[in-house]
């Protein structure tokens, strides 16, 4: 699909955030957007992101919750390296005093980084200015719902989740190829074969149990679910009022 394909299909959600972002007398409007591994929640949000500033001029920070994961070094440390992305392998308290920060209407925001190049947590910061309207996705954001302002869930089918994350880690092990000390730099000579053998067992050992344990009950939580289709499009927008 083109961008402005899907950023016609995505305008009842930006339509919506911008209804509830008027208003506010200054304050920014939270926005936790969520869905399994690999259905495509930055790109969603980017593309939202987008729409609200053609459609309604409103100024948009899209902030990744992979940067309150817990260093790599600590999850190894605490023996959840292979619950990485479940719950409790984030930095609740971190979370929520970022959230905090934007509620203060602090000017910047701090923002952690994770690189998934490396696999981890980079040690510096980027600042960003407070805009309007800050959507903060991830895996399990709705986790959270309590203290945001809107809450999406993007839905797809299981086996397409599966073959988006396994194309993912193929384009990440060819990226990772010419850059020594990358996560997956060891697999720079391995066949595309093993790769993908390899992406489909942590597929069904960690993404599958944590879309199945922690990520779909979310979907209880949202306000509005966008559900994809095999391949990416948007085939349906639905308020569904949060539980």
């Amino acid at each position: 699909m083109t961008d402005a394909a899907v950023r016609d299909d995505l305008a009842p959600v930006a339509d919506l955030v911008a209804a509830r972002a008027a208003g506010r007398a200054g304050a920014s409007l939270v926005v936790g957007l969520a869905g399994g591994v690999s259905v495509g929640k930055s790109t969603l949000a980017g593309a939202v992101a987008a729409v609200l500033a053609d459609r309604h001029g409103l100024d948009t920070v899209v902030v990744s919750s992979d940067g309150f994961l817990q260093p790599t070094a600590v999850l190894a440390e605490k023996g959840l390296l292979a619950r990485k992305g479940f719950p409790e392998s984030y930095d609740d308290e971190a979370i929520v005093a970022f959230i905090a920060s934007i509620r203060a209407g602090d000017d910047e925001l701090l923002v952690p980084v994770y690189d998934h190049l490396f696999y981890d947590v980079l040690p510096e910061r980027r600042v960003v200015a407070r805009a309007p309207v800050v959507i903060l996705e991830g895996v399990n954001v709705l986790h959270h719902a309590a203290h945001l302002d809107l809450t999406v869930y993007v839905d797809a089918d299981e086996p397409d989740m599966r073959r988006w994350y396994v194309r993912r880690v193929l384009a990440l092990r060819d990226e990772a190829a010419s850059v020594p000390g990358a996560y997956l730099h060891p697999f720079r000579d391995s066949s595309e074969a093993d790769v993908t053998a390899m992406a489909l067992g942590v597929w069904e050992a960690i993404n599958l149990p944590n879309l199945r344990e922690s990520i779909e009950p979310t979907r209880a939580h949202a306000d509005v679910v966008v559900v994809k289709g095999p391949d990416h499009e948007v085939v349906e927008v639905v308020e569904a009022g949060r539980s």
